[in-house]
């Protein structure tokens, strides 16, 4: 898949307003559990599995089992990459 391909399903997986507050929330090196972020959020626990399918989806968080639960972070090494593309297509530090 190329760059741009992948840049717009990240761009399709953020133009929710509750995946753009579940990024943040995980974006401060939190690893959280659909329960924590839920009740972050104030919505419930199936929206939020919901949402994180489709950011799991588009490469930006990833699962991590811890006993029964599965802790989910941000993939900050995906961020980069992404950073890179979406500066290449606005003609910023192109090299």
């Amino acid at each position: 898949m190329d760059v741009s391909d992948e840049l717009v399903e990240v761009f399709k997986a953020l133009s929710d307003p509750t995946r753009l507050r579940l990024v943040k929330l995980l974006g401060g090196g939190q690893s959280l559990c659909v329960n924590a972020l839920a009740k972050r959020l104030g919505v419930t626990q199936s929206a939020v599995s919901q949402h994180l399918r489709v950011l799991r989806q588009a490469g930006l968080v990833t699962g991590d089992r811890q006993g029964s639960f599965i802790h989910y972070t941000l993939r900050t090494d995906h961020l980069g990459t992404y950073r890179k593309g979406i500066a290449k297509i606005f003609g910023e530090g192109a090299s």
